[in-house]
């Protein structure tokens, strides 16, 4: 609480929610001088909890004795109270409230209108309301300015400086899908850099207007969706708890470009969180961007291919060939077999032309002869006879070969 007394007394408050009452125990065992006295003395203490006296538990709210932490993403609220302390009848009475920051500063008084004037001991009151937006240090900057009996202007004003604390640590890390897709799997960690534990109440990904987003934080039990972090969404003092999220470009955007490239946005997150005694949160991130991977002229993936396979049996694989470049390109298909990997087919095939963002998928066949984990399109090479380039892929995927299962007859 802060006063400053001309003709007036000039109060500002925090407004915040209370705490409950820890009682400190003192207990003694019945052998000793006092005997009972204290334990009776806590049983009758109406702060303390029926039949858990001693475990420092309260059943009464305080009221808080100090400024308190202010948290980014929180909401301050404050109460400016103008009480004329004189005898005299001032006119005129403007109140008002700023809060300065490193980059603006706003007005945050519930009205910019004068009142005409203010008796002896009367007030007046006003609670001002803003989300904090900014980490660093803050000053709200609270001014009076009045008339006196005498027509004399008077004006004075007073500086309450303090700080906003940054309440979360995000953190976030892209993944590439393997298969041949432009989906991209997003992690954030999200760790909680408060003193006291936190009720995650939403954590979610607003995607950009180029993706659709899938949550990967619940599993399905019983025929319903369970978080993955269990029924209390409590996240711990200096605890890290990790989301993730699946995005996957919308069909206009991936048939117009084809593919994906360079920078794009990805979206933002949306964390809204509960403190104490149900004191809300929300922070947003800034737009999440991505690189998009490179994949030179001509990009190779798979759209199918079998888990397991059996030695020295045929098994199919369905790839997909993607021109990335502006020209159009006359390719060839060469394969040669390897130790382990035998294709089954003919080598130097002929695929036609390609325009540049379009697609063709290939059927293949192929065979192993070595059991293991097994890399296969070792020995793929696409050749563009217009510019007599060739372009190798190595380590595309890999199959597990086992041997076949030999049927035992009774």
């Amino acid at each position: 609480m802060f006063c400053f007394l001309l003709l007036f007394y000039f109060t500002v408050m925090r407004l915040t929610k209370p705490t409950l009452f820890t009682n400190i125990p003192v207990t003694c065992e019945e052998k000793d001088l006092p005997g009972d006295l204290f334990n009776q003395l806590m049983r009758d203490d109406p702060s303390t909890v029926n039949g858990a006296e001693v475990l420092m538990l309260g059943e009464m709210l305080t009221l808080p004795q100090n400024f308190g932490n202010i948290f980014l993403g929180e909401t301050f609220s404050s109460y400016i109270s103008v009480h004329n302390d004189s005898n005299q009848v001032v006119k005129d009475i403007l109140v008002k409230a700023d809060l300065q920051t490193s980059s603006q500063r706003l007005n945050l008084s519930a009205s910019n209108a004068a009142v005409a004037e203010l008796k002896p001991d009367c007030c007046i009151d006003d609670v001002i309301h803003h989300e904090v937006k900014e980490i660093g240090t803050h000053i709200l900057v609270c001014a009076v300015s009045y008339t006196t009996q005498a027509g004399e202007k008077m004006y004075f004003r007073k500086f309450f400086k303090f700080q906003v604390l940054k309440p979360l640590d995000v953190k976030t890390k892209f993944y590439n899908a393997e298969v041949s897709t432009d989906e991209v799997f997003l992690e954030a960690q999200i760790q909680n850099m408060t003193t006291s534990p936190m009720f995650m109440e939403k954590v979610s990904l607003e995607p950009s207007i180029m993706y659709n987003v899938t949550e990967l934080n619940s599993v399905s039990q019983a025929g319903e969706c369970v978080s993955t972090f269990g029924s209390r969404a409590y996240l711990q003092p200096m605890d890290t708890r990790q989301y993730l999220y699946c995005l996957k470009p919308k069909n206009e955007f991936a048939e117009k470009a084809g593919i994906i490239k360079g920078v794009t946005v990805i979206g933002k997150l949306d964390i809204v969180w509960k403190t104490n005694l149900g004191e809300r949160g929300r922070l947003q991130t800034s737009q999440l961007q991505r690189m998009a991977p490179g994949y030179g002229d001509v990009r190779l993936s798979l759209e199918a291919i079998p888990d397991t396979v059996n030695l020295e049996e045929p098994f199919h694989i369905t790839c997909k060939i993607t021109n990335c470049s502006e020209r159009t390109m006359d390719l060839v298909l060469e394969m040669c077999n390897t130790n382990s990997i035998h294709w089954c087919g003919i080598s130097g095939r002929q695929l036609g032309k390609l325009h540049p963002s379009s697609s063709l998928c290939l059927a293949l066949t192929l065979l192993s002869s070595v059991q293991g984990l097994i890399w296969v399109l070792l020995t793929y090479k696409l050749t563009d006879t217009f510019l007599k380039r060739t372009y190798e892929y190595d380590d595309i995927a890999q199959v597990c070969v086992v041997s076949s299962a030999i049927k035992v007859e009774s």
